[in-house]
């Protein structure tokens, strides 16, 4: 297979990095604009995907009874009524508004395609899967809104904190998703899937994870502190197989720091990684392609700034133990990594160093890659380590110190 070519681009490659390193101080919110019936703000419109027109989040307007008014039932669940003009055409979108002593999961079930259900600030202790398809999911924002799992909860119930199931076209912003014995996020078969301007942290194993999906979005989160990686997209979790086709998903301006891996790719393809700044985790990013067909690849990671990651994380019966590792490729073909910033990330465990090759632990050696333009500095053993057999794989344009073998710098 021959290697994918792409034309460097100095000055986008500069502005992602400086992209990425503001996604660790800066969370994206989504935009609203002010009501002047009511001087509230309200959300922005949503695309109705049978028209291709936009439609208008609904909210409260009492002169025309048109559009829908937000009430609470007398039992604190949330209750809305639907407007429209004498019952023709399509229902507006509603917006649901929940408070913290009331269920979540009452207003998605309720919800229709196109409609928003938006958490007002305080701490919910609940679980809450999404089947409707184009749902938004929204608080008010990552420091207003937090998602706990129940008190005393065991077993599923502190499982996961959202999840997507069979739903595409699904939202979910701004709010903080904590403490989950296995899942932040997790979705399956959850197509266009956006995650945007979420906090997920101290989660058991993924703060945002993926399988089975394509055409995903994470963009603008911070993943901390979890168990496994901070991000993950996966052809599936529980399965082995062929390489998956994201149908060009993005991850990008996120913040990924305190995890065993920032983020993981595992056994995909046509997927950008762009503008994250990954630091402090026992790995900043995580390529595996394997012995599946068609292989993992034909990715991009460009213009992340992945530095520090020196945590160390013990050995388990699929890895040996990992420390100081900025991005590892594993088994993968035909992937680019260019214009990251990679700096001080050392370790002495065998795939320690900034950009490392490694075959994959089923023997699998990486082919016909491209490592090109990347500033590479104080990482050890290696600021380059290509420690694979495999064929095709190419190095330039890179300004760093150290190579092994030498000669790649």
């Amino acid at each position: 297979m021959t290697s994918r070519q792409v034309t460097p681009r100095p000055r986008r490659l500069a502005m992602t990095v400086a992209a990425g390193l503001a996604a660790a101080t800066a969370l994206a919110t989504p935009t609203a604009h002010a009501d002047t019936t009511t001087g509230h703000a309200t959300p922005t419109a949503h695309a109705d995907t049978t028209t291709g027109h936009a439609t208008p989040a609904a909210h409260a307007d009492m002169t025309t009874g048109q559009v829908t008014a937000t009430a609470r039932a007398a039992h604190g669940s949330p209750a809305t009524a639907r407007g429209g003009s004498g019952g023709r055409g399509r229902a507006a979108a509603v917006v649901r508004r929940v408070g913290p002593d009331q269920s979540v999961q009452a207003a998605v079930d309720a919800a229709r395609p196109g409609d928003t259900v938006e958490l007002q600030p305080g701490v919910y202790r609940q679980n809450i899967t999404v089947r409707v398809p184009r749902l938004t999911l929204r608080g008010t924002g990552a420091g207003q809104v937090t998602l706990s799992p129940p008190q005393g909860a065991t077993g599923a119930a502190a499982d996961t904190g959202i999840a997507v199931s069979g739903a595409s076209d699904v939202r979910v912003e701004a709010l903080t998703v904590s403490g989950f014995a296995r899942y932040g996020i997790w979705a399956t078969r959850a197509d266009a899937l956006t995650v945007e301007g979420v906090v997920s942290e101290g989660n058991g194993q993924y703060g945002i994870a993926q399988e089975k999906s394509t055409g995903a979005r994470f963009t603008g989160n911070a993943a901390r502190d979890n168990g496994e990686a901070g991000i993950l997209l996966a052809n599936a979790v529980s399965e082995e197989g062929g390489a998956l086709d994201t149908a060009g998903a993005q991850i990008a301006g996120n913040a990924l720091t305190g995890n065993k891996m920032g983020v993981v790719l595992r056994r995909v393809r046509d997927l950008t990684v762009e503008a994250n700044a990954a630091g402090g985790n026992c790995a900043g990013m995580f390529v595996v392609g394997d012995e599946g067909v068609p292989r993992g690849g034909h990715l991009t990671l460009r213009g992340n700034a992945v530095t520090g990651n020196t945590k160390y994380c013990a050995a388990t019966s699929r890895l040996p133990y990992v420390q100081g590792s900025g991005i590892v490729l594993t088994g993968v073909e035909d992937t680019v990594v260019e214009g990251n910033t990679i700096t001080g990330n050392t370790g002495a465990a065998p795939m320690s160093g900034g950009v490392v090759l490694f075959h994959s632990f089923v023997g699998i050696p990486n082919t016909d890659n491209v490592v090109r333009d990347n500033v590479m500095t104080g990482n050890g053993p290696a600021d380059i380590a290509d420690r694979d057999t495999g064929k095709g794989n190419t190095f330039t344009g890179n300004a760093c110190a150290v190579s092994l073998p030498a000669g790649h710098c």
